[in-house]
């Protein structure tokens, strides 16, 4: 996946994001939407972090290409 098709992916996703949470002004999100909202945000950091693999591997003189997505056990221990 190139940078390109990340960064429209976390256009796609984000939308959603804001979408599924501003639909929601008067009454709780169904058990459905949180579990959907909370794959968007899994989805978000694994599409975050594979961008920062391949910018570290491009500045590095590495492919970028050879960059993958890592697993959610991953990418959610991280710290911010």
């Amino acid at each position: 996946m190139q940078d390109e098709e990340i960064l429209s992916k976390i256009t796609e996703l984000t939308d959603e994001e804001h979408n599924l949470e501003s639909s929601h002004h008067e009454r709780e999100l169904s058990e459905a939407e949180l579990a959907r909202l909370e794959a968007i945000r899994v989805s978000l950091d694994q599409c975050w972090d594979l961008l920062r693999q391949r910018r570290a591997r491009r500045h590095a003189g590495l492919d970028p290409d050879d960059a993958h997505v890592r697993p959610a056990s991953t990418v959610e221990g991280y710290e911010q």
